[in-house]
């Protein structure tokens, strides 16, 4: 169906698969974190998604971008906040670097995607 059409996005089902690493590493931090860190990071994690789909979803590329951007700045924003848990030693450096580096890709692909709704 073409409503989903952001379902075939390599960026979006990378992101899915990324905010499902995020929801693992945050299940082992403290119980104390459990409405504070880590309900930040989820509902941040999730808006990765939600933004890409909800951006490819807009007529105009204008709005597309708009939430494009949204989405950018959640991946940004969960990426910080993983690093104080990692400063926290909630998350180890490994796992800390294994996000980084899905991070990136993400962000790159990200990036793409704003740069052809530009043109």
């Amino acid at each position: 169906m073409a409503m989903f059409a952001y379902r075939k996005l390599k960026v979006y089902q990378k992101a899915l698969l990324w905010v499902m690493d995020v929801y693992r590493l945050c299940s082992s931090f403290p119980n104390e974190e459990k409405f504070a860190l880590v309900s930040q990071v989820r509902r941040a994690a999730v808006s990765v998604t939600s933004n890409i789909a909800e951006g490819m979803s807009r007529s105009s590329n204008k709005e597309v971008l708009h939430f494009l951007e949204i989405s950018f700045g959640s991946l940004m924003e969960v990426q910080s906040q993983m690093e104080i848990a990692q400063l926290l030693n909630y998350i180890t450096k490994e796992q800390m670097d294994d996000l980084d580096g899905k991070t990136i890709e993400i962000a790159k692909m990200l990036s793409g995607l704003k740069s052809s709704k530009k043109s």
